[in-house]
């Protein structure tokens, strides 16, 4: 069984379509709109779920990009999982701009063959990305809608080794009542309340320091085009009909962004590869092909965890 946990704050139609591409009977979905969406869209998405079992919306509250906000939601959204159901075993994150590459039985199956496996990225932050190691060694403020820098510097906890990736990942029950209730994480929730970009360190840095189960995979199942944007350095490219091959034909299992707005014909074209036979049938590659930075095979490099 999967926890999807979805955080929506603008296209509604376009979340319909998607939540109805991961929709399946067993499964908990729980929504996050971003209470900035106003509550037109809230009414809307909640509408929309009602008739779907296994389907909540999680109290509203404004998540700011680049805010420790962000992490709080997705935490009360771990917390909030944990309680509604005990038998769930892995958790998988999503905004309303993502769309799955695969059915959902390809993905329980693929999950299945991958019990107790973490499936994020995740890197030194020190070692491989040190133009981005102020936004742990300085003090940021959300206040106001905004974030402050303050220019008051700070050391790391003792003894912690800060991690960075992305917010996307599929993690294990286990480490998700570890996020939310291990006193280790509880200290590093208290260091990232007060840093810049904290949806893209923290899990990564609670993960790496001290979470004793499971098998870290470097890698979050997504299909992503990073491409340059001035000042923000990479966003993602979103996919349109033209790339179908390249969506249709990969190994990982969801796939952003997307923008109805844009071109909405690839969701009819999504939508008809979730129902076929490549998409739903899991097959596990006995010999992957080398990783490139758009193509992530099923059998992965991994990092073991002692414990």
């Amino acid at each position: 069984m999967i926890a999807y946990f979805l955080l929506v704050h603008r296209f509604p139609e376009q979340f319909k379509r998607m939540f109805r591409a991961i929709y399946a009977p067993g499964n908990i979905y729980l929504v996050h709109i971003d209470k900035s969406s106003g509550p037109a869209l809230a009414a809307d998405i909640a509408a929309f779920l009602s008739p779907y079992q296994g389907a909540e919306v999680l109290p509203a509250r404004k998540a700011l990009w680049g805010g420790y906000s962000l992490v709080d939601a997705e935490l009360r959204g771990m917390q909030r999982l944990l309680e509604i159901d005990p038998d769930w075993t892995h958790y998988i994150n999503l905004s309303g701009q993502d769309f799955p590459l695969k059915s959902q039985g390809y993905i329980q199956a693929f999950l299945a063959a991958h019990p107790e496996t973490q499936f994020i990225r995740h890197a030194d932050q020190a070692k491989v990305r040190p133009d981005t190691m102020n936004r742990v060694s300085s003090v940021f403020l959300e206040l106001f809608g905004r974030i402050w820098r303050t220019g008051i510097p700070r050391k790391l906890p003792r003894g912690v080794v800060p991690f960075i990736g992305t917010q996307w990942k599929i993690v294990s029950r286990a480490f998700c009542e570890h996020a939310c209730h291990a006193p280790a994480a509880n200290r590093l929730k208290q260091f990232y309340r007060r840093s810049l970009i904290a949806d893209e360190g923290f899990f990564q840095t609670v993960l790496m320091n001290g979470f004793p189960q499971g098998t870290v995979v470097n890698d979050d199942m997504r299909l992503i085009d990073w491409i340059p944007d001035g000042d923000i350095k990479l966003r993602p490219r979103t996919f349109v009909s033209g790339d179908a091959r390249e969506l249709t034909g990969s190994s990982d299992l969801f796939a952003r962004k997307f923008d109805s707005d844009e071109d909405s014909a690839i969701f009819d074209l999504l939508e008809r590869h979730l129902a076929s036979d490549l998409a739903s049938r899991y097959r596990p590659l006995p010999n992957p092909a080398p990783r490139t930075a758009r193509t992530h095979p099923h059998a992965l490099p991994v990092l073991a965890l002692a414990g």
